[in-house]
């Protein structure tokens, strides 16, 4: 997964700040947020994030994979991330 172009990531201390330069909307992510954001962008699938997740928060292993999914939905739906394959996908797609 990766960030849609036109989204700037700032981490501040454990927490994630997210703008849409189109809209100038700000969204922060809690600690637990920035984490799985972090895991998902350095290449983790959605499991690998929950993964990692629970590694770092045992007491969120029962939640951890609805609350990764949920995340995922929440940063698509506000047309912040975007899959590698749909980037790649666009690219091919574009006039050279």
């Amino acid at each position: 997964m990766n960030l849609r172009p036109g989204v700037t990531l700032t981490l501040i201390d454990e927490v994630a700040v997210l703008l849409d330069e189109r809209t100038g909307r700000y969204r922060q992510l809690n600690a637990t947020g920035a984490l799985v954001l972090r895991s998902l962008l350095a290449g983790q699938s959605q499991d690998g994030a929950a993964a990692d997740l629970v590694r770092t928060c045992p007491g969120a292993a029962p939640t951890a994979d609805a609350d990764v999914a949920a995340l995922v939905a929440q940063l698509r739906a506000a047309n912040l991330l975007v899959d590698l394959t749909d980037d790649r996908a666009a690219d091919r797609k574009r006039p050279r």
